[in-house]
């Protein structure tokens, strides 16, 4: 089930919260984002999975941890892939008995003080809480046409293919509760990119559970480089396709595996 949450100003929680911030070469942002969501939402906590930044975010992750118990590092051999790196941080975090766990950007996309939006939600029993530009009260600042026609494109595209009744599929800012990412197949989740969004989310909605979508504001990054690729929109374009048709298949049809 897909509803909308309406907009809040200031809200409240009392779940206990991660904050999973994967980055590659964003030392230009670390610090600030983080010292933004520690800002808006002082009793969250932060894990920052780098994937071998050779331009040292991984040693500013390390001094920040180092001067605040609530900011944690996790360092990975290599770019591995935005996916990959949400799984390492899903596990840490369920280890570690939180009962919240959030996806966000580095760059300052997604703002901080949108946070609260998407914690109150998930603290009134939403399985999935999705941060979303494409209903009302969300939006984007400083994005070029062909961005936003990627974003849209990609949600439409999806939701044709697999029926889901979502506005803003591909978006990275979003909460999941402990027992959601549970009650997943986690290891067989290989998508990557805006295609790993979408992948968890059609798998949310396919096992029944609900799926809250708020609005937040999108910003355009102003430092460092976006991670954007044609390969990662090609990945999307064709796993979505093979998923849609494997929709269109009768079950009784299908090839054994």
């Amino acid at each position: 089930m897909v509803a909308r949450y309406p907009p809040a100003t200031g809200a409240q929680h009392t779940v206990k919260a991660l904050v999973i911030v994967p980055t590659y070469n964003e030392s230009a942002n670390l610090a600030w984002i983080v010292e933004r969501i520690l800002t808006a939402q002082p009793d969250v906590d932060v894990l920052v999975v780098d994937d071998g930044s050779p331009d040292g975010t991984g040693e500013i992750a390390d001094r920040l941890a180092a001067d605040d118990p609530r900011i944690h590092a996790m360092h990975r051999a290599g770019k591995q892939g935005l996916g990959a790196a949400y799984r390492a941080g899903f596990v840490w975090g369920l280890e570690r008995d939180y009962d919240v766990l959030v996806e966000m950007d580095a760059d300052g996309s997604h703002r901080p003080e949108d946070l609260g939006r998407l914690l109150a939600a998930s603290d009134g029993g939403a399985d999935l809480v999705l941060g979303s530009r494409w209903v009302p009260g969300g939006g984007v600042v400083n994005w070029p046409w062909h961005r936003r026609l990627i974003s849209r494109g990609g949600t439409f595209y999806a939701r044709l293919m697999l029926g889901i009744g979502i506005h803003d599929a591909t978006g990275g800012f979003r909460a999941f509760r402990r027992e959601t990412l549970e009650r997943l197949p986690m290891a067989d989740v290989e998508s990557q990119g805006y295609c790993f969004q979408i992948d968890m989310a059609r798998r949310v909605v396919d096992a029944g559970m609900t799926v809250v979508e708020v609005p937040i504001t999108f910003v355009e990054r102003e430092r460092g480089e976006s991670k954007m690729s044609a390969a990662i929109v090609r990945e999307a374009l064709w796993r979505v396709t093979v998923w849609g048709l494997a929709r269109m298949v009768p079950q009784r049809q299908r090839p054994r595996p």
